[in-house]
């Protein structure tokens, strides 16, 4: 189903960019690109759908009063949508597996501790339709995740906010990424713990390593190299 605020927002977005570049005529994304970005936001609903699933089942759960019945059946629309995730993420690796350069970024993706291939082909819809030429300053600011100044008349001056105004999707896909790259690779923990130790809240620093993420995919498909996370965030040495 599409999401027509969503769309709306994305074009604002591009449009903004074309106001500022020079006139490039428009080429349409490959098919497969296109392809590769129905089956990320399918499998994206898909997910969302299960996760309502299970919350409705422990609700089921929580009493003694739901029928067997309706607790197998509400089981039953969780392994089905499980399946039809599983199904459309193979096709969607299929499809990839048939394109040497959808091959290429898909094995630089699933480098980076924290994502997975579902994640890899989240993110893959996405970017892979942003214009050519885009900096790692517009990739932030297309998913949102550029801070914005908030002020409110002459005198009320408040802490800067992510403006939200980019990508939803995009901001999805690299949320879980983030989440489990702090949790498994050290030089991400290491610069998530630094933002907290530094006032951070961790929400706030959640959205700094997704921003910090976005950067180094960003160079990383540029340049054709692989994640090296000591760029990411250098583990200052032990002092004594």
């Amino acid at each position: 189903m599409k999401n027509s605020k969503t769309d709306a927002v994305d074009a604002h977005t591009l449009a903004e960019y074309a106001a500022r570049m020079d006139f490039v005529a428009w080429t349409r994304p490959t098919t497969e690109k296109l392809a590769l970005r129905s089956f990320a936001r399918r499998i994206n609903a898909l997910t969302g759908q299960k996760a309502a699933a299970k919350n409705h089942l422990h609700a089921l759960n929580a009493t003694q009063e739901t029928p067997k019945a309706v607790l197998r059946d509400a089981r039953l629309a969780i392994a089905q949508l499980e399946k039809r995730i599983d199904r459309l993420t193979a096709e969607a690796l299929s499809l990839i597996g048939t394109h040497p350069e959808l091959k290429r970024i898909l094995t630089l993706l699933v480098g980076i501790k924290g994502i997975a291939e579902t994640s890899a082909i989240a993110l893959m819809g996405e970017l892979l339709l942003l214009p050519p030429g885009l900096s790692h300053r517009e990739w932030v600011k297309f998913a949102g995740l550029d801070p914005k100044a908030f002020d409110s008349g002459k005198s009320v001056h408040k802490k800067t906010r992510l403006s939200k105004a980019g990508n939803r999707q995009l901001r999805s896909a690299l949320y879980m990424p983030a989440l489990s790259a702090k949790q498994h690779d050290p030089h991400v923990r290491a610069y998530f713990q630094h933002l907290v130790d530094n006032g951070k809240k961790p929400l706030q620093a959640v959205c700094a390593v997704m921003r910090k993420l976005l950067h180094a995919i960003h160079g990383m498909l540029k340049h054709d190299l692989p994640f090296d996370n000591t760029r990411f965030y250098v583990i200052p040495s032990a002092v004594g």
